[in-house]
C-alpha cells in the first residue's frame, strides 16, 4: 500500500533516520515508538504525504488515501461541531440532494417518456452507491462517534471556535474517524482524551477496515490497538509483531542474541588474528595465513549499539503524618446555581494512592482543588490529618514559576544540598538534557513547563501530594521514572491522570465521580472496571480492616482454593511452551517474508509472498490467542 524504499531523513546536520525499508499493507496495525527527538511525527508526516524524504523514495500505491492528526495546533471554526463532523460526507450530501431533485423530476415528467427512463434509472443507481455507503445513517454515525468522544449532546449544536485547543483536537479526531482514510495517521491521539473516551477509542481502532499508524506513550493504548510495533533507534528502524509489553521482551532477547553473536565473532576474530600473528613469517604456513587473512577479510563485523541509558532517581521521602490524612463530610461543591459535588463523604488514610476518574468536567480538578485548599466549600466539613502537608500540582502549575530564572539554578535554589550531577539527573529523568538545563524557564513551551515544574515539585516532596494530571507531555521512559518514584514514595498522594497503564500500576484506591456523587472502589483501575462491571460491590475498606491485599485467607471449604491435577497442570505447561515456541518460529517466517519484500522479483512473486506474509500474520494471532487464553489458565490453576 505504502513503501519507503532505503528512505533517509536529515533534521539540518543531524540524520534522524537512513536505510529504511517498510512495507505498510492494508490491514497493518502499526504502533511507532522511539526517544523524543527521533523522528516519529516526521515519519508520520511523510506518510501522509506533508513532508519527503531527504534519500531514498517513498512510493503509495494508486487511489490509497491517507488521514492524520497532528498532536495540536488545528483549529476549526465557522460550523456547528455537530455541521462540521458531518462535512466529511459531503460528497454524499450532494449525492442526497441529487436524488432528491431526480425524485422531484420524476413526479413531474410522464412515465413512459425517455427523460422519465434516464432519469429513473440515474435514481436507481445513485440510491445502491448512497446505501452501500451508508448514506441513510450519516446522522447516527456521526452522533455515535461524537458520544464516544465524550461530546454531551448540548455541545452538537455549539460552533467549534468556542471550544478549547483540547476539544478542537477532538472534533478533528472525531472527523478522521468518520472519513475512514485506507491510512490512519495519529500522533499521540490520546493527549486530549479522559479515560472513558480513550476506552471507546480503543474499541473502536479494534474494528477498523484499514490500516492504521499511531503514535502514543499510554503502553496499555499500545498493547490492545496495534499488532506491530516500529522503533525508531539508532538512526534505523526497527520491526516488531505484537504489542508494546511483547515489543520490550523482543527488544531484550535480540539485543542478548546479538550480544552473544558478537562474542562468537569476536572469539573467532581473535583466534584468525592470533595464528596470522604467529606463524606470518613462516613459509610453511604461508597457506594457512592467507587461507585465515582472506577468511578475516570477509566476515562483516556485528557491531553493538549504544545501550539507551538507563534513568532513574530516587526522591526523598517525606514526615510521616497521622493515620488519617483528609476526611470529608456531607461536603458540596457549587459554582452559582451549578452543583458540582454534592452530599460527598470519605476518608483518606496515610499511605493511599487515590485515583480520581470520571468523564471531563464531572468534577476531579475540583475536588483535587478542595483538597489542596485552594478552593472553598460550598457546604459540609473537611478536616486534615495530625502533621499533614499537603502539596498540590495543578494543570497549569508552570504559572507560579519565576520565567527570568533559569532551570538549573531554580532548582538549585530548593534542593537542600543536591549536587549539580543529581540535579542534572533529575531533569534528565523529564526529558531537560546537556544545555537545556540553563535555560531560562520563560522561554520553555507550556509543557516543557509543566515538566519542570513537576520534577522541581518531586525533589522535596510533602506527605500529602495532589497531582493533577501530572502524566501529560512525558515520554514512556520519563512515566515510568515518575511511577517508580510514586510508588516508593511514603506518603500519600491523589492523582487525576488518563493513563491507563499509569493508574493500574499505582493507584490502591479508585474515587469515580459521576453526577455529582464519589464513590469509592478498592484496588487499582482494573478492579474498578470489574466492580463497576456486576463483578463485586463497591468497597471501601473501614478505618480498623486491613487492606484486602493482607486480608487473613477464608477458613473451611469457602476459603480452600480448587487443587489442579498434577497431570493436567503439566499438560497445560508443555501446552504453553509449545505455542510460544511456535510463536517466535512464526515471528521469525514474518520478518524474513516482510524482509523479502523488499526486493522486487516479479508482480507474481511479490502477490504470493504478501498472500502467505497474511496468511502466517493471521496464524501468528490464533496462536497468540490461544496462548493467552492457555496462560489465563495455567495462572489461575497455580
Amino acid at each position: 500500500m505504502i513503501s519507503l524504499v532505503n528512505g533517509g531523513k536529515r533534521f539540518g546536520p543531524k540524520v534522524l533516520f537512513e536505510g529504511v525499508n517498510w512495507l505498510i499493507t492494508a490491514q497493518d496495525r502499526v504502533g511507532l515508538v522511539g526517544a523524543n527527538g527521533t523522528g516519529k511525527s516526521t515519519v508520520m508526516k511523510i506518510l501522509a504525504g506533508i513532508e519527503t524524504l531527504d534519500m531514498g523514495e517513498c512510493t503509495t500505491q494508486k487511489g490509497i488515501t491517507a488521514g492524520y492528526l497532528p498532536q495540536d495546533g488545528l483549529r476549526l471554526s465557522g460550523r456547528t461541531v455537530f455541521a462540521e463532523c458531518l462535512s466529511v460526507f459531503d460528497k454524499l450530501k450532494d449525492m442526497e440532494r441529487e436524488m432528491e431533485a431526480l425524485l422531484h423530476q420524476l413526479s413531474e415528467v410522464d412515465p413512459v417518456s425517455e427523460e422519465y427512463l434516464v432519469a429513473s434509472e440515474r435514481y436507481s443507481h445513485l440510491d445502491s452507491l448512497f446505501r452501500n455507503r451508508d448514506g441513510y445513517a450519516l446522522e447516527a454515525k456521526v452522533g455515535s462517534v461524537l458520544t464516544g468522544l465524550s461530546f454531551p449532546k448540548e455541545d452538537w449544536t455549539k460552533r467549534t471556535e468556542h471550544f478549547s485547543g483540547g476539544w478542537q483536537m477532538r472534533i478533528a479526531l472525531a472527523k478522521l474517524l468518520l472519513e475512514q482514510p485506507s491510512l490512519l495517521l495519529l500522533d499521540e491521539p490520546t493527549n486530549h482524551l479522559d479515560l472513558e473516551a480513550r476506552n471507546w477509542l480503543e474499541d473502536y481502532l479494534k474494528s477498523y477496515p484499514n490500516a492504521f499508524v499511531l503514535i502514543s506513550h499510554d503502553r496499555y493504548f499500545l498493547d490492545v490497538t496495534v499488532s506491530r510495533i516500529v522503533e525508531l533507534w539508532n538512526k534505523g528502524m526497527h520491526f516488531y509483531t505484537g504489542g508494546y509489553e511483547r515489543f520490550l521482551k523482543q527488544k531484550t532477547e535480540r539485543r542478548e542474541q546479538l550480544e552473544s553473536a558478537y562474542r562468537n565473532q569476536k572469539e573467532r576474530i581473535d583466534q584468525l588474528e592470533a595464528f596470522i600473528n604467529r606463524f606470518r613469517y613462516q613459509a610453511t604456513k604461508a597457506k594457512q595465513v592467507q587461507s585465515r587473512i582472506k577468511e578475516l577479510e570477509k566476515i562483516e563485523r556485528i557491531e553493538i549499539p549504544p545501550e539507551e541509558k538507563s534513568i532513574h532517581f530516587r526522591f526523598p521521602q517525606p514526615k510521616a503524618s497521622g493515620r488519617v490524612v483528609a476526611e470529608f463530610t456531607g461536603v458540596e461543591k457549587a459554582y452559582g446555581t451549578r452543583t458540582i459535588l454534592r452530599d460527598v463523604n470519605f476518608t483518606i488514610e496515610r499511605g493511599d494512592r487515590v485515583a480520581l476518574v470520571g468523564v471531563n468536567g464531572a468534577g476531579k480538578s475540583t475536588l483535587i482543588k478542595l483538597l489542596a485548599g485552594t478552593e472553598a466549600l460550598t457546604r459540609g466539613d473537611y478536616r486534615i490529618g495530625h502533621n499533614v502537608q499537603p502539596d498540590y500540582f495543578a494543570q497549569d502549575q508552570y504559572k507560579e514559576l519565576d520565567p527570568d530564572s533559569r532551570m538549573l539554578d531554580d532548582l538549585a535554589s530548593v534542593a537542600n544540598g543536591k549536587t549539580v550531577t543529581e540535579l542534572r539527573s533529575l531533569l534528565g529523568c523529564f526529558l531537560f538534557s546537556e544545555d537545556d538545563v540553563f535555560k531560562q524557564i520563560g522561554v520553555l513551551s507550556g509543557g516543557e513547563r509543566n515538566r519542570y515544574a513537576l520534577a522541581r515539585m518531586l525533589l522535596n516532596p510533602s506527605n500529602f501530594l495532589l497531582l493533577d494530571e501530572p502524566t501529560n507531555h512525558l515520554d514512556l521512559r520519563a512515566k515510568d521514572v515518575l511511577l517508580e518514584s510514586l510508588r516508593e514514595f511514603s506518603g500519600t498522594l491523589v492523582f487525576v491522570s488518563h493513563d491507563r497503564y499509569f493508574i493500574d500500576n499505582l493507584a490502591t484506591k479508585v474515587f469515580e465521580i459521576e453526577g455529582g456523587e464519589v464513590r469509592v472502589f478498592a484496588g487499582n483501575y482494573e478492579d474498578y472496571l470489574y466492580r463497576k462491571g456486576g463483578g463485586s460491590p463497591v468497597v471501601e475498606a473501614a478505618p480498623e480492616q486491613r487492606p484486602l491485599e493482607t486480608a487473613e485467607p477464608l477458613k473451611g471449604e469457602a476459603g480452600r482454593k480448587s487443587r489442579l491435577n498434577p497431570l493436567k497442570l503439566k499438560q497445560l505447561e508443555d501446552r504453553a511452551a509449545q505455542l510460544e515456541g511456535e510463536s517466535v518460529s512464526i515471528e521469525t517466517e514474518i520478518a524474513g517474508l516482510e524482509e523479502a519484500l523488499q526486493n522486487f522479483v516479479s508482480a507474481e512473486e511479490t502477490k504470493r509472498q504478501m498472500d502467505l506474509l497474511e496468511q502466517r500474520r493471521e496464524r501468528l494471532a490464533q496462536v497468540l490467542s490461544r496462548w493467552e487464553a492457555v496462560s489465563m489458565e495455567l495462572e489461575e490453576a497455580r
